[in-house]
């Protein structure tokens, strides 16, 4: 799918500013036009200076799906929060972070992530 052809679950005119500014990240469309909840978030060295390192999946994607770049967009770290604001209080989280939706009341919880070596 073309990203111009995405049908967001949220239209652009009803995300709101309930973040102070932080950088992009990437997000599945399973968030964005799908409506699903962040099951799996973490943090990464950022590609460039606009880039927050958080990189956002529903967490049912499988392997094929997080894979083609057509499922996955840049957005600014506040759009993704206004899909799901459990989120918010994570984002100061270092490089090297990441949480899966866990347990009986789902919450985000820590969980064990390693970094790739970074060649840059």
């Amino acid at each position: 799918m073309n990203p111009n052809e995405k049908v967001f679950k949220i239209p652009g005119e009803q995300i709101r500013r309930i973040i102070a500014p932080c950088g992009s990240c990437i997000a599945s469309d399973r968030i964005t036009v799908d409506g699903k909840k962040v099951g799996y978030m973490y943090r990464e060295q950022p590609d460039d200076d606009l880039d927050s390192g958080w990189r956002f999946f529903s967490g049912d994607e499988t392997d094929e799906y997080a894979n083609t770049a057509s499922n996955l967009a840049i957005y600014d770290v506040n759009t993704i929060c206004n899909y799901d604001q459990d989120i918010i209080s994570l984002l100061d989280a270092p490089f090297g972070s990441a949480f899966e939706r866990r347990g009986w009341f789902r919450k985000l919880v820590p969980v064990s992530f390693s970094l790739p070596n970074d060649s840059r």
